[in-house]
């Protein structure tokens, strides 16, 4: 029997993902390490894009933005690089990151240890309680902003909280797991590409990448959840695959390249 958690997850999940007939496909598009980029954060939103990431390192109590630890800087913090902007522009766009389009996800890549660095991340969040979506208990409030931890995942303490203001990124065997979390705290499944298949864009793409593409979306979407890979070639062919069948988030180093695609109409199913 679905429980309440799983029926509002659902819920959240059609409103996150994007309405029928309201759908821009900038929804796909996102950021993959978007701080490496000249203008962190502001690139990606200039374009339309709809999803954001940022990998973080817990350093001396500070939450710093970097790819490898060697090259963190303190002036580089989770709050100056993301939350603090993403506020002043919700503040500047009417109360919303896009008019008329899903909540922007900002997905949190944790490099540090989990339980340590989600001690400092969760208050943070908190504190931008007007931006971003939170959960109670089995009641979510949709604001501009979804966070999704990935990388080092608290897997067992943010599930267990009442009240959250983040969701977990799960992995592709969560999909076939009964001792997954829920969809109200894990609405998110990601997973590098050679899961499904080793084709990296040379030919056609074969059909068991296809099918095995199509099982996990299939799969997410009917327990409520997004789907993602890391790892994919930034090739027209590969994310033509992708959109078809129906992968909710689609990751590109080369921002304007996959918005050329996406806003093309060859790019659409």
């Amino acid at each position: 029997m679905l429980g309440k958690t799983f029926v509002i997850a659902t819920a959240w999940l059609a409103v996150a993902s994007a309405r029928a007939g309201a759908q821009s496909p900038m929804d796909h598009a996102h950021a993959h390490n978007d701080y490496v980029h000249a203008r962190p954060l502001l690139d990606a939103l200039d374009r339309g894009y709809g999803s954001v990431e940022a990998d973080i390192y817990l350093v001396d109590g500070a939450l710093l933005v970097a790819h490898a630890r060697d090259s963190v800087r303190a002036d580089r913090t989770l709050e100056s690089l993301y939350l603090a902007p993403l506020r002043a522009w919700i503040a500047a766009h009417g109360g919303r990151v896009y008019a008329d389009r899903p909540a922007l996800t900002l997905l949190i890549d944790v490099k540090s240890d989990a339980e340590s660095t989600w001690v400092a991340l969760e208050p943070l969040l908190r504190r931008y309680d007007d931006v971003i979506t939170s959960w109670h208990g089995d009641s979510v409030t949709t604001r501009p902003v979804v966070a999704v931890i990935s990388g080092e995942r608290p897997l067992v303490t943010l599930p267990a909280q009442r009240d959250r203001w983040a969701g977990l990124d799960g992995r592709l065997a969560d999909l076939d797991s009964v001792h997954a979390p829920p969809a109200a705290a894990m609405p998110l499944v990601s997973d590098d590409w050679k899961e499904i298949t080793r084709w990296r864009g040379r030919g056609a793409p074969p059909s068991v990448a296809r099918r095995r593409v199509a099982r996990a979306v299939a799969k997410a979407h009917a327990q409520g959840r997004r789907l993602r890979f890391w790892n994919t070639p930034d090739l027209p062919v590969v994310w033509r695959l992708l959109v078809r069948s129906g992968v909710d988030l689609i990751g590109a180093d080369d921002l304007d390249a996959l918005r050329r695609f996406l806003t093309d109409s060859s790019g659409r199913p």
